[in-house]
């Protein structure tokens, strides 16, 4: 697998995945019916660095971007989004991906990053935390989700540089 920068042209290979991902409304707190070029404007935003993994024929197959969460004395603290396309799970391009980002975050000079929203139900949840990731507190009942209805949304952090 290659973990790579993303390059303007890699967009046509992400949507497909992004639009499944978001519009099944069960992992993500963005609108399902997000048009193509309002996800391009999301997702590919110059102030965030965008990654993705090509697998071992050149499919691309996730996408991660990096960015700060804050801004001014705050913005040492990172944000980050992670898709894996649905039909490549379990063959561990999240997992490469996650800990490729969390380096180049800490290389980067981030502090730490944190997840403003992770769906409690999301399997993505046992990702963060074997990764060091705790959660800070949950939002009670924010999350409409399709299938297990009101759910909460975590608030994930995990320190990037040693104090």
């Amino acid at each position: 697998m290659l973990i790579r920068v993303a390059a303007a042209d890699d967009w046509p290979r992400i949507w497909p995945f992004w639009h499944r991902i978001v519009a099944a409304g069960e992992t993500y707190a963005w609108d399902p019916d997000t048009s193509e070029e309002a996800a391009r404007a999301l997702w590919m935003n110059p102030a965030k660095r965008v990654h993705v993994v090509e697998d071992e024929s050149g499919d691309l197959v996730a996408s991660a971007y990096v960015t700060p969460n804050y801004g001014g004395p705050a913005a040492r603290i990172a944000n980050a989004g992670f898709m894996v396309d649905p039909d490549r799970g379990g063959r561990g391009y999240g997992r490469a991906l996650a800990e490729h980002i969390l380096a180049a975050a800490a290389a980067d000079g981030y502090r730490g990053m944190v997840f403003n929203a992770v769906v409690e139900t999301n399997p993505a949840v046992r990702l963060w935390t074997s990764l060091g990731f705790t959660i800070l507190g949950t939002v009670p009942e924010a999350f409409e989700h399709p299938r297990h209805g009101l759910v909460g949304l975590h608030i994930m952090y995990k320190a990037l540089q040693d104090r």
